[in-house]
Order: structure tokens, then sequence, then C-alpha cells
């Protein structure tokens, strides 16, 4: 008899063919699951997630990177001089990319659920192709400034529903490697943006349109055509994923709930402000905002913008320096995933985050410390290595340690609002307030955040740590049903992963 006939048994007449109106902890419990199916469904379920959902993920973060940075080698590309536009106004504009980011963070995370990210997700990625698309036939200084304003608005909100989205369908103890997976991608983007660059601006003067338009215009339409092939691959939740069968389902969403990924009553998933309001009131949730303002949003967009820009400042110019930006990049990148992995293994969020704290410390130091271009361009892979690879550990953090659903989604939005404040406080940093080619306010600022990082990432540790002692023995001596209803991640049986 197969496990699905079981199923059919043990609760006839419930059928099974809607899966998205059950609860499947009703259908199924893991512990009444042979072993041999457990092991045939662990070693399959998370396969067919990583081939379909994964890559969807990783599509979404990567044109979005790519479409959002791609100024700074339009930049070096000619994009300044032909637009006649100064530092200072270059900085507002892409100071203006992250101001809509602040005000979509947090209400694209509230309608994710309500709305389905199969349909959320390829309606803002279509919208912001033709806002980059735009860039490439603007002709004035005011163009610009309205692109970048209307591409911020129509991105922001897509990096928080893509980690809310992930942790709806992988365990917490799988979630850094998915996280990382697609936000790795940023990286390949600071490498391939250069790569591609160099090729497009070989485009100069076809169509009468300089080399930087080009660059605007061909990635603004792939981003256009892969938003329409979304709509119809993108899967809503695991309980309604095409490719799945009833019994992978339903083992998904209990393994989901087994490891407080998903709230066991549905009721816990109901939308509150009280849910909203007990997340920025969460200690862990304020320290990992202040990580991320240092690391993800000040560092590591001030690197995405401005490395092309750091590069070309030690003596290479046009295709060599959009080529030489890459192999940092690539450091990166494999960096983050073999630290995922291990994160993942042995649990250890806050260990990883100082560990690449301590890279950013070295890089930036450096950069510093130096007059010589070749050791300035070797504290890059120092840098750039820190702030992309350990950007995913605060992220998974989050996720990890906050429930029931809208709390979770309210806590990834606010640490996302505080990475576009470090966004707009990177591009001035970089941009106006630090000269090239030494950017030495912009430096000394990332040694010192680098420093806090590895201070509130320890007190982070320390502070979930003694949380899980403090439930441990709360356990001794209070039965889980008489808790009170409704206490999320705050329950004795949510044992925060530090």
């Amino acid at each position: 008899m197969t496990f699905l006939n079981t199923l059919e048994t043990r609760w006839r007449g419930q059928p099974l063919s809607s899966p998205e109106h059950m609860d499947p902890l009703e259908k199924l419990d893991q512990d009444d699951l042979p072993e041999k199916d457990r092991a045939v469904l662990e070693g399959v379920v998370w396969r067919k997630l990583d081939r379909w959902v994964l890559p969807m993920c990783t599509a979404f973060y990567f044109i979005a990177f790519f479409d959002r940075s791609n100024i700074g080698n339009a930049r070096v590309a000619g994009m300044q001089t032909t637009l006649n536009i100064s530092d200072y106004q270059y900085t507002v504009a892409l100071t203006l990319t992250y101001v809509p980011y602040l005000a979509m963070d947090l209400p694209a995370n509230l309608v994710l659920k309500r709305v389905g990210p199969n349909l959320l997700l390829p309606a803002m990625a279509a919208s912001w192709a033709i806002v980059a698309t735009m860039q490439g036939i603007i002709t004035s200084y005011t163009g610009l400034l309205l692109c970048r304003f209307f591409l911020g608005l129509a991105e922001g909100g897509l990096f928080p529903a893509l980690v809310l989205y992930l942790s709806s369908f992988y365990p917490r103890e799988r979630l850094q490697t998915r996280i990382t997976t697609y936000f790795a991608s940023a990286s390949l983007t600071g490498a391939f943006s250069g790569l591609l660059a160099a090729a497009i601006t070989k485009m100069n003067g076809i169509g009468g349109k300089p080399g930087w338009a080009w660059i605007f215009i061909l990635e603004g339409l792939f981003t256009f055509v892969f938003s329409i092939f979304s709509f119809f691959v993108l899967p809503r939740s695991p309980e309604t994923a095409r490719f799945l069968s009833e019994e992978e389902r339903y083992y998904i969403v209990t393994k989901l709930r087994s490891s407080k990924a998903i709230s066991d009553d549905d009721d816990e998933d109901i939308f509150s402000w009280v849910e909203v309001w007990r997340a920025i009131c969460s200690p862990h949730v304020l320290m990992l905002c202040v990580i991320v303002f240092f690391e993800l949003g000040t560092m590591l967009f001030g690197l995405a913008f401005f490395e092309p820009t750091i590069v070309a400042g030690l003596g290479y110019a046009g295709n060599k320096a959009q080529l030489m930006s890459v192999p940092p990049f690539v450091l990166a990148f494999v960096a983050s995933i073999i630290s995922a992995f291990v994160s993942d293994r042995y649990g250890c969020r806050g260990l990883t985050a100082i560990f690449f704290a301590i890279w950013c410390i070295i890089g930036f130091s450096m950069f510093y410390a130096t007059t010589s271009q070749r050791v300035q361009y070797a504290s890059l892979f120092f840098s750039v290595t820190g702030a992309y690879a350990g950007a995913p550990v605060a992220l998974t953090w989050i996720a990890n340690n906050s429930a029931p659903h809208y709390r979770r989604a309210s806590g990834i939005a606010f640490v996302l609002v505080a990475s576009s404040l470090g966004g707009i406080l990177a591009t001035w940093l970089l941009g106006f307030l630090s000269p090239a080619p030494k950017y030495t306010a912009a430096t000394i600022t990332f040694i010192v955040m680098s420093i806090g990082q590895a201070v509130f990432a320890s007190l982070n540790l320390l502070y979930l740590s003694r949380m899980n002692r403090a439930k441990a023995e709360a356990r001794l001596s209070v039965a889980k049903h008489d808790e009170p209803e409704h206490l999320g991640d705050r329950s004795a049986w949510f044992v925060y992963t530090y």
C-alpha cells in the first residue's frame, strides 16, 4: 500500500485533491510516516523546491540588483558626462532610488500573503523593467531623477518579500543556504555587470544612442521578458505548487510547522497591528536593524554602486576598469555559498556574522592605511566579500527567529527599511562627502561600522542564547497547553537560532 493510500484510508471521506483548502496537519503527522517514506520524501522535496522555487527567487533578485546598480557601469561608460551632471547631482539621483524603498518595504510584506507572491512579484518586476528601460532614452537630469524615483517605487518591497516567500517554503535549518543562494546573485551581478557593460558599450552610436544608454535598454527589456515568464512559473505556496505531489505537499507543510517556520494554528496568521508592534519591540529585531543598517545598507550598497568607480580611481580606465571590478565579486559569491552551508549545518548564525565583520575590518583598514593602488585593490577582496557574505546571515537570522507570519513579515521589513536608510547614507558617503580616490571619510566610517557589526552580532548571540536557557527552564515547569495563546516566537517551545 502506498503512503497516499494510507492517508486516504486513515482520513476517509476527506478529499486529498484540494490541498489549498485543507490543514495538512489534520491529515498527516510526520511521526506517522514510515522511516523509509520519510527518507524518500526528504531526499525529493527539497530538490524539487531547489529546482523550481529557488532559481526563480535568485533570478528576481539578480535582475533587480542588476537594474538598480548598473547606473555605476553607465557612469563609467560616460553617462555623467553626456547628461552634464555633477558628482552632487549624481548622488542625489542615487539617493532618490532609496526614498520610496522606505515606504514600500512594510506594505509589500503585509499584502504578500493576501495578494499572492505568484502575482505580486511578477507585477513588480514588469513595473520596474519599464522604468529601467526608460533610463536609456533620457536626455536630461530631470529625466534621470524621475526614473530613479519610480525605479525605487517599483522595486521597493521585493527584497523583504523574497525573504518572507522563501521562509514559507523551507524549514529554518535549511533557510540560510537558500537565502544566500539568491542573495549571492548580487555579488555575481557585480561581476557580470562589469563584463556585460564592457560588451554593451561597444554598441556606442547604434541608433544614435551612446553605449551607456544601451546598458539600460537591453537589461531593462530582458527584465520585462522575465517578468512575463514568471507569471506562469512562480508557485503561490507549497500547498498549491503544481510540481509537487499530494504527499510531498503534506510533508513540506508538516516539516515547516515542526520547525516553527510556519504556525501550528492558522488563527495565529491572521493580520493584526499588534504583531507589527511586537516585531519592532523585539530586542533581536532591533539589534539586527543596526547590523543590517551597517552592513547590507551602508557597506554593501555603497560597494555595489561605487566599486567600479573605486577601481577606476586605482589607475584603471574604460573597459579595463569594468573588467577589474569583477574578481572581488567572484570571491564574495564563493565565500557566501560555503559559509551558508556551514551556518545551516551547525546553526552558527552569530559566529558567521562576526567572522565576516572581521573581513570587513581587515579590508577597509587595508584601503585606509596604504597608498599602494595594488594593496588597495587587494583590500576589495576582503571588504566586498565581508559585506556580501555577511548580509544573508542577518536576513536569515531575522526570518528564523520571528513568528507568527505577520510578525516575521514585519521584522523582515523593518530590517530592510534599515538597509534602505543605510543605502541613502552610502550614496552620500562615497558619492559626495568623501572625495575620490582615497574616500577617507567613507573608509573610516566603514571601519567603525564593521566593528559595530561585530559588537551587535555578539550581543544578539548572547541575548538569544540567554533567552533559550530561560525557555528551557520554563518548559520544565509549564505545560505547552497552559501557555497563553499567540505567543509566537516568545513561546517557551520556540527555540531561537543563534
